[in-house]
């Protein structure tokens, strides 16, 4: 991973309000590297202890916790609960409430 990718990708976790979640796809792209969502999850994964960013914003394509049933992602699962976010009975997170920005969410025939 370039430094340029590691300071985008960094730069725009931490512009995701409480009680908002974004995809790792949506985040590479918005950093411009289009089809590296893998990355920005190896990015987030490798983060040192005590880290200020919301990495617990970040969530997969599909509204889901990546590696669900770990410590982690229960971890994940708590601070978004008390950040306001609903979890529907099959664990996802609706992309058009919750996603952020907005317009990344949105149906192709609104943008």
């Amino acid at each position: 991973m370039s430094p340029a990718f590691e300071h985008a990708v960094l730069q725009l976790v931490g512009q995701i309000p409480p009680g908002r979640v974004s995809s790792y796809g949506v985040l590479a792209q918005l950093a411009g590297f289009p089809r590296h969502a893998r990355h920005v999850g190896k990015l987030l994964g490798s983060l040192p202890d005590g880290h200020a960013l919301p990495w617990h914003r970040v969530v997969n394509g599909a509204g889901r916790l990546s590696r669900p049933g770990t410590e982690q992602a229960d971890w994940q699962r708590v601070l978004l609960e008390q950040e306001g976010i609903e979890f529907a009975a099959s664990g996802s997170i609706s992309l058009l409430r919750y996603g952020w920005p907005d317009s990344a969410y949105l149906p192709a025939n609104v943008r």
